[in-house]
């Protein structure tokens, strides 16, 4: 099977070719992803897995257990470890068996092993990116690069496991480092942290292949970009390149210079499922409790299908190839945006100023709204970032990495911690105001600063928006306008940029921004 984006093809078929592997002859061996000062993950049956000589029998014993499997035709063996209290430093033993084919008895021995919690960071250079540049703008993670070694956290990029040092820490990811270090010190359990992420890569590069053929949301879109660049090559084809090579042709009857050649239509230019491939597979079924994502200046890569859409695939593709159904954090985008509750705060240094607001209602949150949605997956979760250091690379890794760390441990360690600003539930229109209900409202609802509520904005049914006045009361913002007696919809923080929009909880975190007229729904 072969899936069309313009001039290039992904295909399947030799996706898979590239994953198999030949039966080894060289005796019994651990997938590359295990080694000294590596981190399993506790309170879960954990894979481990490699391979052998055909039929040899392979042992693996951990602490007090001792498991066995026996190597497929491929030379594949793989078994499971019963779910572990988190601790260490233990060693992990493999051994082979002395009879396939007169082989010696052969150990496999991985010193240093910790049991803790275990998170992927994956996307584009916001996640691959190092700590050293960043540092200088950075206080905390100044303070934090020199204050290790941390033994109890330990990091992984393309090489083996490590623990995070002065040495190791400046090769990993700032995001991940920053993340990692503080989920180790709340939770006060070993932590494991595995980076797989390449600068500018769009998200469709990271689409699992088994997605991509099965996805049912993804194959509409799919049919419908393929569709559309059909209708365009066949236009290029019957009318496109017929004109050119008579204008082609009277050009060289006139003695003049020939017209340049029309391109043809190109859907794409990157390979779908390319990433995925090369640096998520070799990864699975690794235990894992989590993925941070940190990805989105660069798109899908895919026109025709947007982020939303295509994140939905992968995250399931994901998740099933894994067999987990593994929380998924995300940072959300663009990075920046709005004002920061206490901008003293170090999580927020950087942060835009408050602002005051524009003249004119503006519009363009289509591109916020596509991220945000992504939320609404099962078991996902968004990084605010409105109120955190603005800018393509946002130089205040720590507090993105603090943020990241407090949705994980709202979310996913059930600790009493608000990690969302208030969100949108639904609205009520109360003859020429609007009551707004608020998820999230943590401690309560509040402007900052308290005298000058502002970012909503009301329309009637001539779809013309104009400034309205807000009024908290309870958990609920009621907003009015003179100028739209009869209110229809609403919106919030409707813009690329919105330092002027400031409900926030008393938690500190930032409103999300919404409308209500053509609303986008799963």
């Amino acid at each position: 099977m072969k899936t069309p984006f313009g001039g290039l093809f992904v295909s399947l078929t030799a996706i898979g070719v590239m994953l198999c592997t030949s039966p080894t002859r060289a005796g019994v061996r651990l997938s590359p992803v295990f080694s000294d000062h590596m981190v399993l993950q506790r309170e879960m049956s954990v894979p481990v897995w490699g391979q052998a000589v055909t039929g040899e029998t392979v042992t693996v014993t951990f602490r007090n257990q001792k498991k066995t499997a026996t190597a497929d035709a491929d030379g594949k063996w793989t078994v499971r470890l019963d779910p572990m209290d988190a601790g260490g430093p233990d060693q992990l033993v493999v051994n082979g068996d002395s009879t396939a084919k007169s082989k010696q008895p052969e150990t496999v021995t991985i010193d240093d092993v910790l049991v803790g919690e275990v998170w992927v960071g994956s996307g584009q250079s916001n996640m691959a990116l190092g700590p050293s540049s960043f540092a200088k703008g950075d206080d905390v993670l100044a303070a934090d690069m020199t204050n290790g070694p941390y033994s109890n956290l330990r990091i992984k990029t393309s090489g083996k496991w490590q623990v995070a040092d002065s040495s190791t820490i400046p090769r990993f990811s700032a995001l991940m480092f920053c993340f990692g270090l503080r989920l180790q010190r709340e939770l006060g359990v070993p932590v494991g942290l595995i980076v797989r992420a390449w600068s500018g890569s769009p998200s469709g590069k990271w689409l699992s292949p088994e997605a991509l053929k099965t996805d049912t949301t993804w194959q509409e879109r799919i049919e419908q970009t393929a569709a559309k660049f059909e209708g365009l090559q066949k236009e290029y084809e019957s009318e496109t390149l017929p004109e050119w090579e008579k204008a082609a042709e009277d050009a060289k009857q006139q003695g003049k210079p020939s017209p340049p050649r029309p391109a043809p239509p190109v859907n794409s230019k990157n390979k779908v499922g390319e990433f995925y491939v090369r640096r998520i597979q070799p990864l699975i079924p690794y235990g894992i409790r989590g993925v941070l994502w940190d990805q989105g200046e660069s798109g899908t890569g895919v026109k025709g299908v947007d982020q939303y859409v295509l994140m939905g695939a992968l995250i399931r593709g994901w998740r099933k190839d894994w067999g987990q159904d593994f929380p998924f954090i995300y940072v959300q985008k663009p990075s920046g945006g709005g004002c920061a509750w206490d901008a003293s705060n170090s999580v927020n240094a950087k942060a835009q100023p408050f602002a005051a607001l524009p003249a004119k209602v503006p519009s363009g949150g289509e591109k916020a709204e596509t991220y945000i949605m992504i939320m609404r997956y099962t078991n996902t979760a968004m990084v605010i970032s409105s109120d955190l250091a603005p800018g393509t690379h946002p130089v205040n890794k720590s507090g993105y990495g603090q943020r990241a760390a407090d949705v994980a441990l709202g979310m996913v360690y059930g600790r009493a911690k608000e990690y969302y600003g208030p969100i949108y539930a639904s609205h009520v229109i109360e003859g020429d105001k609007v009551r707004i209900l608020f998820t999230h409202v943590g401690q309560g609802l509040a402007f900052r600063p308290a005298d000058k509520p502002q970012g909503f904005a009301l329309a009637g049914a001539n779809g013309i928006y104009h400034w309205a006045t807000a009024v908290i009361e309870g958990e609920t913002v009621v907003v009015a306008t003179p100028n739209v007696p009869q209110p229809v919809s609403v919106r919030y923080a409707w813009a690329a940029k919105w330092n002027w929009a400031n409900l926030f909880n008393k938690d500190g975190l930032p409103a999300v921004p919404f409308r209500t007229d053509r609303p986008r729904t799963l």
